[in-house]
């Protein structure tokens, strides 16, 4: 699965933080970041792959069936990929974007893919969710 999968509109109404143990080459296992977030009902894991002390990457997303503890009153978000940086360097981020605020809500993968130092991005801001904003329900 990749980020691009889940361009377009989705229903979120979920997002934990998690630390995670992954392979790596070096150590048998490394405690690493992890994100979930539910769209549509499926709940998806972007976990962070560290090269070493200054780098790191997103090491993949994939889908399953976890159970969600911080859920919210649901919002409509519109999934955009950016394949570049504000800067111009390569990205790899899924943004998922209020369709009542406008504003984005949730931003993970990979910055800067192909500079010395990568950096795993996954960043949840609920002050850009429609409800938050004091709105009206998802958008409406």
């Amino acid at each position: 699965m990749e980020l691009k999968d889940l361009v377009g509109e989705h229903i979120l109404d979920a997002v934990d933080f998690s630390t995670e143990q992954v392979e790596t080459w070096g150590e048998p296992f490394k405690a690493c970041q992890a994100m979930r977030f539910r769209l549509d009902g499926n709940v998806y894991t972007v976990t962070e792959d560290p090269e070493d002390g200054c780098r790191s990457t997103m090491k993949e997303i994939t889908a399953g069936d976890w159970p969600m503890t911080n859920v919210f009153q649901p919002v409509r978000v519109v999934g955009r990929h950016r394949p570049f940086s504000e800067y111009g360097r390569g990205s790899d981020i899924l943004e998922l974007i209020d369709v009542g605020t406008g504003q984005t809500v949730i931003e993970v993968g990979t910055d800067n893919c192909h500079d010395y130092y990568p950096n795993f991005v996954a960043n949840f801001r609920p002050e850009s969710m429609t409800p938050n904003a004091g709105l009206g329900p998802a958008g409406e």
